[in-house]
């Protein structure tokens, strides 16, 4: 197992929104997010309003699902699916469940799947691992090894493996399709089972396999797609705690003038 731990600290307005998201339910707080991953999340949640307004109404497409789901009392699975299951569906499903359980969003569980099977990329492994999260590979010796990833000292761990996105450990039906490529989005134009699709397409950071800046580049779709997904599941959250938050920042803005 591999662990990387991260510490800092900070002041002024932002501490202060920190501070009243810690204290909410569902928070860091209560799913005692690693110690190194601790920061990065901080970042990311700070930088919604980078994100372009027309992936942000996407974002809210899959945000809008999840809310009608929780308001009727069902389960919201979300499937990310792209050609093989390597990097960006990994990911996507990783950052996600992350997000669900920082936001205390119960009955959010996390799927990906791909076109055809081949196996997680041990560049996507190894970016996980830089963000903060403890990777351990369950069968190093297999062609398909199954990781498994910790993210919480209390949440289960998310099992990553490349696989189909209509094997038998995906869910059959009612879960969202979110089409993480454009290839795969292309190619399946129809996903059997599913109750909702949404295209959010990232670039693949394959480009950048064995360059110079292979690691950067990977790193970078890491946090957009950590970015976007705290974004999401940020909105799922009642009106009246985004509105705290907010007044929270607001007061802190006003003082600090």
């Amino acid at each position: 197992m591999i662990r990387n731990s991260r510490r800092s600290s900070f002041s002024g307005p932002f501490a202060a929104v920190l501070l009243l998201l810690a204290t909410l339910p569902g928070s860091a707080a209560d799913t005692d997010l690693l110690p190194a991953l601790r920061r990065g999340v901080a970042e990311r949640t700070a930088e919604s309003d980078s994100i372009p307004p027309d992936r942000r109404a996407a974002l809210e497409k899959i945000s809008g699902w999840i809310r009608q789901r929780m308001d009727a009392g069902k389960p919201a699975a979300l499937m990310f699916i792209c050609t093989h299951n390597s990097r960006r569906s990994q990911l996507a499903q990783v950052w996600a469940q992350t997000a669900a359980t920082y936001f205390g969003l119960k009955g959010v569980t996390t799927y990906s799947g791909g076109v055809e099977v081949t196996a997680c990329n041990p560049r996507t492994v190894a970016a996980l691992v830089r963000a903060g999260f403890a990777v351990t590979n369950t069968a190093p010796q297999s062609q398909n090894p199954v990781y498994h990833v910790e993210y919480s000292a209390t949440a289960p761990a998310v099992e990553l493996f490349s696989k189909t996105y209509s094997a038998p450990t995906n869910p059959q039906s009612d879960f969202a399709a979110i089409m993480t490529c454009d290839h795969a989005d292309q190619d399946c134009p129809r996903v059997k089972g599913c109750a909702m699709r949404a295209p959010l397409h990232y670039e693949d950071p394959k480009v950048a396999d064995g360059s110079p800046i292979e690691s950067e580049t990977y790193d970078l779709r890491s946090r957009q797609i950590a970015r976007e997904m705290f974004f999401v599941m940020q909105q799922v959250r009642s009106p009246r705690e985004r509105t705290r938050i907010g007044a929270a920042g607001a007061e802190s803005n006003g003082k600090t003038e």
